[in-house]
């Protein structure tokens, strides 16, 4: 085929990340619609549960937040730290083989950091086992997990408690499995993934690129090595692992990878969106020219920090960001204009605010800084 414009490669990945006009009857109607938007995806980010929560809501138009938060508490998707030393939304089936897979190189980062800290391995050891004890057919805050963890003679204070639970999180001992108030709750992941899928290595790499191609496609392997925090070797073998359903593409951006029914099917319509700051519409990338368009990056990731900014985007392409304030029964949203916007712009992107209003169940107010 001949090479992607980046015009298209940006409306192939609207459509696979299930932004586009079709994204609910893609998902199905009914029950299940959130565990089925996460194994869609992969995994979702979800270091800021309400940024979180909006990405899993703007793919199920009509769903509101309390839908969103009843489904993480019945674990249709569990938070854990399974990729990149960062919190994401995973299907509980599959966060075992994620975290054995992708954790290797986060604990080993996060080593030094221990030293630090004074935490040794013995130390990590018995707070696992303290852990496995106090969670055993339960679950329990944060709080109550340190408390534990104390208890078996290990100290928590200063980071040392947090260190503890993330690295048992990443070893497949704990997830996260609700929040009481703003306070995480954490479960043993046994309990929760009742049925976990266990694949071979080869199995899994395959599974892990073709998730990320279908969900994200087209990408540059660069894109998958940075999404998954593997080495490249690894996700090449992935690339191979996953067969005929993943295909290398030509675009004028370069060699990329593309799920093959995706560039066989129509087009579906593009729609205006207010994303949340952690979205994988530009998360999700290595290299987010395409859906930045010209708007540098610093613009959305002030400082190069990590902390994204919420986007307005309209036509697949960054065009503003946006902050919001609650009030009792009001959304408060202040709006940046990036791209020098005409007054018939800025209503689009007021317009792709109201769904999100509705998720809140607020009346939007908008006004331009």
């Amino acid at each position: 085929m001949a090479r992607l414009t980046l015009r298209e490669v940006r409306a192939l990945r609207l459509g696979a990340l299930l932004l586009t006009g079709d994204r609910g009857h893609a998902l199905g109607a009914g029950p299940g619609g959130v565990a089925r938007t996460v194994e869609r995806m992969g995994a979702m980010q979800a270091q800021d549960l309400a940024s979180a929560q909006w990405s899993v809501g703007v793919r199920l138009p009509g769903v509101t937040v309390h839908d969103v938060a009843a489904a993480l508490e019945r674990a249709e998707a569990i938070r854990t730290w399974s990729m990149r030393g960062t919190l994401h939304l995973v299907p509980p089936r599959d966060a075992g083989w994620m975290t054995a897979l992708m954790n290797a190189r986060p604990r080993a980062a996060a080593a030094a950091r221990r030293t630090q800290l004074g935490l040794s391995d013995a130390d990590l050891d018995r707070g696992h086992e303290a852990l496995r004890s106090a969670l055993d057919g339960r679950r329990l805050t944060r709080g109550g997990c340190l408390t534990a963890i104390e208890a078996a003679g290990v100290a928590v204070d200063g980071q040392r408690g947090y260190h503890i639970l993330v690295d048992a999180a990443q070893a497949g001992v704990v997830c996260i499995a609700g929040q009481d108030g703003r306070e995480q709750v954490f479960a043993l992941l046994e309990d929760v993934a009742t049925a976990p899928r266990r694949p071979e290595r080869d199995e899994a790499l395959g599974e892990l690129a073709s998730r990320y191609v279908r969900s994200h496609g087209p990408v540059a392997e660069r894109d998958l090595a940075r999404w998954t925090g593997l080495p490249l070797r690894d996700c090449r073998a992935g690339v191979a692992a996953a067969g005929d359903a993943v295909v290398a593409v030509e675009t004028t951006s370069g060699p990329m990878l593309a799920w093959a029914a995706a560039l066989d099917a129509d087009r579906p319509s593009t729609v205006d969106l207010a994303l949340p700051g952690f979205d994988d519409l530009l998360l999700g990338y290595a290299d987010r020219a395409a859906q930045l368009g010209g708007v540098p990056e610093t613009a959305v990731v002030p400082g190069g920090n990590g902390v994204f900014r919420s986007t307005l985007v309209l036509d697949g392409r960054v065009v503003g960001t946006w902050k919001r304030t609650l009030r009792a029964r009001a959304v408060d949203v202040e709006a940046h204009d990036l791209t020098g916007m005409g007054v018939r712009a800025r209503r689009r992107c007021e317009r792709a605010l109201q769904p999100y209003a509705a998720f809140l169940g607020r009346e939007p107010r908008v006004s331009w800084a």
